[in-house]
């Protein structure tokens, strides 16, 4: 069985290619919170203490029911640190995540 997320990330803002601030649920026992919004550091600290966070989008009606879509990484490149969904990338990028 795949290891349950422990947040869903459903709209970014980006400032100068890098990620200022997330709009995200996390998940509170067998229940996920209210909207919370978390900037860079916060989420950073999060996936580097071991969540996983997700993108994806909360469905309609349905309490902690989530559509979700990838796994958010980090990337480490020359020294820096990237926020993203894939490996490839030379700046914070959350695909097919609305901005805000």
């Amino acid at each position: 069985m795949a290891k349950k997320f422990d947040g869903v990330i459903e709209a970014v803002h980006y400032k100068n290619g890098q990620i200022q601030m997330v709009r995200a649920y996390e998940r509170r026992g067998a229940t996920f919170s209210d909207r919370v919004l978390l900037d860079r550091k916060a989420l950073l600290e999060r996936l580097q203490g071991g969540k996983r966070f997700v993108t994806g989008q909360r469905e309609e009606l349905l309490a902690s029911t989530f559509k979700t879509g990838k796994d958010v990484i980090t990337v480490k490149q020359n020294g820096r640190e990237w926020l993203a969904t894939r490996s490839d990338v030379s700046h914070d990028e959350l695909e097919e995540v609305p901005v805000f």
